[in-house]
Parts: C-alpha cells; sequence; structure tokens
C-alpha cells in the first residue's frame, strides 16, 4: 500500500466514523421521541373501540417519522460529500446518499477513487441504521398491539 492510498483510506475513516456516530445518535434520540409521543397518545386515548384505526395511525406516522430520520440522516452524509467536493451538487450527493445507506446502488452516481471506501462505509451505517428502526417498528407493535387485544377481552 503505498503512503497516498494510506493518506486515502484514514481520511475515510476520518470521514466515516464520526458520521456513523453522529447519525445513530441522531437516530436514536429521534426514535426515543417517537416512543415518548407514542406514550403520551396512548395515555390521553383509552378509547379501544376504534383500536384498528388507531393501531393504522400509530404505525402509519411512525413509519413516516422514521423514514424522516432516515433522510435527514443522509442529509448529513450529503453535506459532507459536498464538504469534501466529492459530489458536484447537492441533488447529486443526496441521491448518492440515500442510495449508499439503503444499499440500492442503482444511481449513475459514483465517489472519486479517493473517498470509495466512504461510500461503503456509509452503506454499513444504512445497515445499522435500518437494523435500529427495525428492532424499534417491531416494538412499537409490541406495544401497541396488547392494548388492542386487552380492550377486546373487556368488551361485553
Amino acid at each position: 500500500m503505498t503512503a497516498l492510498n494510506t493518506v486515502t483510506w484514514t481520511s475515510d475513516w476520518a470521514w466515516s466514523l464520526p458520521l456513523i456516530a453522529i447519525t445513530v445518535v441522531i437516530h436514536v434520540f429521534g426514535l426515543g421521541v417517537i416512543t415518548g409521543e407514542v406514550s403520551r397518545f396512548l395515555n390521553r386515548n383509552d378509547d379501544r373501540r376504534g383500536f384498528a384505526s388507531m393501531f393504522a395511525l400509530i404505525m402509519s406516522v411512525t413509519v413516516t417519522l422514521a423514514t424522516i430520520l432516515h433522510g435527514i440522516e443522509g442529509a448529513v452524509w450529503a453535506a459532507a460529500y459536498r464538504l469534501l467536493g466529492a459530489l458536484p451538487e447537492n441533488k447529486a450527493a443526496m441521491l448518492y446518499s440515500i442510495s449508499a445507506m439503503t444499499s440500492y446502488g442503482n444511481s449513475n452516481l459514483n465517489l472519486p477513487n479517493e473517498w470509495h471506501m466512504m461510500g461503503a462505509l456509509e452503506a454499513l451505517n444504512g445497515m445499522l441504521l435500518f437494523g435500529l428502526s427495525t428492532a424499534f417498528l417491531f416494538a412499537m407493535i409490541q406495544r401497541v398491539w396488547p392494548i388492542g387485544i386487552r380492550g377486546r377481552d373487556r368488551q361485553p
């Protein structure tokens, strides 16, 4: 490995590791806020008769907010690509970022050779974030669904 490759490799990691940490913190904080709001909503709404619509509403809003979180995190990476001059414009940076984060990889955009590892590390970050979202949505279903079951058990 040449000295130039070592510097490039180090730069990818030096930029990517803090971005991974920042986006995970944003994600966990955001999911915590969503959890708190769902809890407040459930505590205020004790009527179980319209459970199916309540469940659909809670899950729809939750999924939408989690998707917005992923978009914000993609924008963080896109801003880094723009700051580094790795991509020419905001739209391209955002498209590349979301494509990398989701492992979609079907855009015609490519990072310059010296930033290829950064794109791969963003894909790793996306797997971590989507894993957190999946666990969160599963936990949310486990939290909300039993409320409807208890409501049915109490009805005559």
